[in-house]
């Protein structure tokens, strides 16, 4: 396999191990020096003057030392599968990480590039027989990124305003979203997509990947829904996330709906907000924890068992709360518990036995794309298929490689375009190629990124989140199986 090798020829000259320094030009850490023994280096001085970016690179230094360097990561990895280059790869990835831990290599623009560009998205955690786990081990490192290395005042700037303003606060990001509606409905969309001024400005590629906003918004209140005609048999929590509640909203009800013909009460847990993960991946890890403390305090007061999720990275990252904080003595029992009764939409209706949905004449042909935190960090791949393949008149075409990404991964799109535009030209490559009209799906991401790739191509394929492909087959929300009561 190429890249399978031996990883000193195929690293750059600026990722090569430095020279061993002699003791007096090591650069010393005084009382927060970092001295390890392990490994065929020997003892080695850990090059940080932060003790904080220290310590987060040594509570992932048995994670790194578990690569067995066997290469079977490699024949999975996206970023691999489009560069062969042993940098692009998780057995490369790893070896940087261990050798800025141990002191032989610096941080240096390559290596955070090389890092950055990994997609998170876990395909390599779920084939490694070592148990390496590349996401945490991912995240850490960008934290580590984000206190080390400088960013110019604009950057800085950016990154307030969307993590610390925008995702912050459900109420701000709704205003925002109402703004992007009324942009879309005004016409000033159609206006500026004509005129050429976006690819003036060098942001038509950003503007092509923003959602429609076609529905009222699902602001979490409290409502419920539950099955018409019979008792309830559980009460569902349904976490409501960002995107899902404002975009998507449609597909939220869809979603508690669904549950409720499965025989719950849903109930849309007031307080809720953002589940953090673009914080996770992007190096926010504080502010990410922000949001895990509200989420938690929501749901604990509502007295709901299960919570439901319907969008892969919200599921993967709040069923990862216990690790995010397992440092925190108020929050880490709490947040262990929360992420024990988190479920995946499909999981869970799959768990709960759905009555059987109406018959049809009416043939459809559908293909899956599976987002990576369903697939890979979550581990749940046949509930999709079982859930589509029992409704009347549907037939589940597969196509190739429907679980390798598809270049979304929260912003890398935005901020790693020429990736993330290759991965997607394969999928939608594989998604023509299966001959289905529609393509499902069950993640806000790889749902916007897939319809920008398929009108790019000219294609007339629809995308569909499976919430919804499942609530049509029962009738809708005009079926009168389902009773929704609360606010609006």
């Amino acid at each position: 396999m190429p890249g399978a090798g031996t990883m000193g020829a195929r690293f750059p000259a600026s990722l090569r191990p430095m020279p061993e320094r002699a003791a007096a030009d090591r650069i010393e850490l005084g009382a927060d020096a970092v001295t390890t023994d392990r490994g065929r280096h020997g003892a080695a001085q850990l090059v940080f003057d932060d003790p904080v970016s220290a310590a987060l690179l040594r509570s992932q230094y048995d994670n790194m030392l578990s690569c067995i360097r066997c290469g079977l990561c490699l024949s999975v990895c996206p970023t691999y599968q489009i560069s062969f280059a042993e940098e692009e790869g998780p057995r490369g990835r790893i070896a940087m990480a261990r050798a800025l831990t141990e002191g032989h290599l610096p941080l240096t623009a390559d290596l955070e590039q090389h890092s950055q560009t990994c997609l998170l998205c876990d395909a390599c955690t779920a084939i490694c027989p070592a148990g390496v786990r590349m996401e945490p081990l991912g995240t850490i490192m960008r934290e580590v990124f984000e206190r080390s290395r400088p960013r110019t005042r604009k950057a800085r700037l950016v990154r307030w305003l969307v993590f610390h303003r925008l995702f912050a606060d459900m109420r701000r990001f709704r205003g925002v979203c109402r703004l992007g509606a009324l942009y879309q409905r005004s016409g000033a969309q159609a206006l500026l997509r004509r005129s050429g001024l976006l690819r003036l400005l060098r942001v038509a590629e950003l503007e092509r990947l923003t959602p429609r906003f076609r529905s009222r918004f699902l602001v979490p209140k409290g409502q419920r829904w539950r099955p018409a005609g019979r008792e309830p048999n559980r009460r569902v929590g349904l976490f409501a996330g960002c995107i899902m509640s404002t975009a998507f909203a449609d597909t939220d009800r869809a979603t508690a709906r669904m549950l409720a013909r499965s025989g719950a009460e849903v109930v849309a847990v007031a307080g809720q907000g953002c589940c953090g993960a673009l914080h996770v991946h992007n190096g926010e890890a504080d502010g990410a924890r922000a949001l895990a403390r509200r989420n938690i305090d929501a749901f604990e007061r509502s007295g709901v068992e299960p919570i439901v999720v319907n969008a892969a990275g919200c599921g993967s990252t709040l069923k990862n709360y216990g690790h995010l904080l397992e440092d925190d003595p108020a929050y880490a029992d709490r947040a262990r518990a929360f992420a024990a009764r988190v479920r995946d939409l499909s999981e869970e209706l799959v768990a709960e036995k759905l009555p059987a949905p109406p018959a049809s004449t009416e043939e459809r042909v559908v293909t899956l794309q599976e987002p990576c935190h369903l697939a890979h960090a979550q581990r749940i791949r046949e509930a999709p298929r079982q859930l589509l393949r029992a409704v009347p008149g549907l037939r589940l075409q597969e196509m190739d490689e429907p679980a390798l990404c598809c270049g979304s991964a929260g912003v890398y799109n935005v901020v790693h375009r020429a990736q993330a535009d290759t991965l997607l030209a394969r999928k939608i490559a594989n998604i023509e190629a299966s001959g289905a009209p529609v393509v499902a799906t069950a993640n806000p991401g790889c749902h916007l990124q897939l319809q920008a790739g398929l009108h790019a191509a000219g294609l007339q394929v629809e995308v569909k989140h499976i919430a919804d492909l499942l609530d049509e087959a029962y009738g809708g929300a005009t079926a009168g199986d389902v009773v929704e009561e609360g606010p609006a």
